[in-house]
């Protein structure tokens, strides 16, 4: 009861943190049910129908400004605090939705995904760090994989929203969470760790008791408080003694933190690379090309819920099973998944009578998100926080967004063209032999880091 006591403002924060991440799942989803849409005849655009190619820059911008997203706010984040940063972000998430109802051609569509994206590099570059630093080890991981169940529940309302309402419609329905998240906003505090580094002593001890729900206004607090707080303050003194914390050629160059990089590189390039997130944003497409027996947006919202019920999943196993085996299982099943898919649509090309078989496209490619959502598709945030050092907790965790974004860029803007001409079977093969491979590479340099701390982590690179 008194760890469930100390925990109470921390859930809370968590939750209040992401609900802008709920928006952004919302712009992650929305073209899926739009591009149908958007394709067909009656398209709304004054230009008409979007083209294969239209669809893929407008799908793949969300990306350009996730990646300058990235790189603004975690200077930000360092130079004006974790809290300050996440404000920042919900204005262009609130930009990027309220130009969708008034854009007349795809141009006006890919600003609007440019500001979106600039929003969704924001989230996943200060979320992660924020949770982070004001959690304790024990719910630490919980804490990380909200991240991901919220941004699943974006993409899903977008999905069900995208069934019954016009593309413009679910714009101004999902804007209404940014709202709501600034709303929250003065109910946040910044965290201990930022404001130490800044030398606000007094005010890092406030944000540190309200974390631990610590209300006893006496300096004889409890002494896992004072002893955690002592460790804070030594952390910083320590960074204080390195040349006033300015991160030097040392500090990267050192093995540990070359390997933290090589290994959030790695995971970062098997998630974009497994396919999942790429084959979401045209979930829609994929199924009407598949000859599934179900209509495309019916088997989006699918899709969608059995997502949602993974994260959760994930919140429920990541501090019992360990973040290294969540990744693994994830990983194999996600290439089994593709396997499946990619077979059902290969004998069809062949022309074997596969109609009896028309709900394996829906249940595959449900399992093959099911299973990602459990590990490879929320977790590497949180492991990638957790492995790189501190000092360069910020700077890491941007060069590996990036890296991220680009990846993404690249997957969104050729997935289109990949299923033209290796064929939807081809595709899903060649990401389910990226998965294999991504298995040794787990197993090999992954370190598992579920209930240690950031010290134990670093020892054991």
């Amino acid at each position: 009861m008194a760890n469930e006591n100390q925990s109470k403002n921390q859930y809370l924060a968590g939750i209040c943190a992401n609900i802008i991440t709920i928006s952004y799942g919302g712009f992650c989803g929305w073209p899926s049910a739009s591009f149908l849409q958007l394709q067909s005849k009656d398209s709304p655009l004054e230009t008409g129908p979007m083209s294969s190619s239209d669809v893929g820059w407008v799908g793949s911008m969300v990306c350009v400004g996730g990646a300058l997203g990235t790189m603004f706010c975690s200077w930000f984040a360092d130079r004006f605090g974790r809290k300050k940063c996440m404000l920042l972000v919900a204005l262009p998430m609130l930009i990027g939705w309220w130009i969708i109802p008034f854009a007349t051609t795809p141009t006006h569509l890919c600003i609007a995904r440019v500001f979106g994206g600039f929003a969704g590099g924001g989230i996943f570059t200060v979320v992660p760090i924020y949770t982070t630093e004001l959690a304790q080890d024990h719910i630490r991981g919980i804490l990380g994989t909200v991240l991901m169940l919220t941004f699943n529940f974006g993409i899903l309302c977008a999905f069900i929203l995208g069934n019954f309402f016009s593309y413009e419609i679910v714009a101004w329905i999902m804007s209404s969470l940014g709202v709501a998240f600034i709303l929250c906003y003065p109910f946040l505090k910044e965290t201990p760790q930022h404001l130490l580094n800044n030398n606000k002593v007094k005010k890092a001890e406030k944000s540190l008791k309200y974390f631990r729900n610590i209300r006893a206004l006496s300096h004889e607090w409890p002494e896992h408080f004072k002893f955690e707080l002592d460790k804070l303050k030594g952390d910083v003194k320590q960074g204080d003694d390195e040349e006033n914390n300015a991160i030097t050629w040392r500090d990267i160059n050192d093995p540990k933190t070359r390997k933290a990089f090589l290994i959030g590189i790695g995971i970062i390039t098997l998630m974009q690379f497994s396919g999942c997130f790429a084959m979401l944003n045209y979930a829609g497409n994929i199924f009407q090309e598949s000859g599934s027996s179900l209509s495309p947006t019916i088997s989006t919202i699918i899709v969608g819920v059995i997502q949602l019920v993974g994260s959760y999943f994930s919140t429920l196993l990541v501090e019992r099973a360990g973040r290294k085996l969540l990744l693994l299982i994830s990983t194999l099943g996600i290439a089994l998944g593709h396997i499946i898919f990619g077979t059902y649509t290969y004998l069809d090309v062949l022309g074997y009578d596969v109609n009896a078989f028309s709900w394996v496209p829906v249940v595959s490619f449900s399992f093959t998100i099911f299973i990602a959502s459990w590990g490879l598709m929320g977790l590497p945030y949180l492991v990638i926080a957790e492995i790189i050092p501190p000092k360069l907790r910020s700077m890491g965790s941007m060069a590996c967004m990036v890296h991220m974004w680009i990846t993404g860029l690249i997957m969104l803007k050729f997935l289109p063209l990949m299923t033209e001409m290796m064929g939807m079977h081809g595709m899903v093969f060649a990401f389910a032999g990226i998965c294999s491979v991504g298995i040794i590479f787990m197993i090999v340099f992954v370190p598992e880091t579920k209930g240690k701390t950031i010290e134990e982590i670093l020892e054991s690179l």
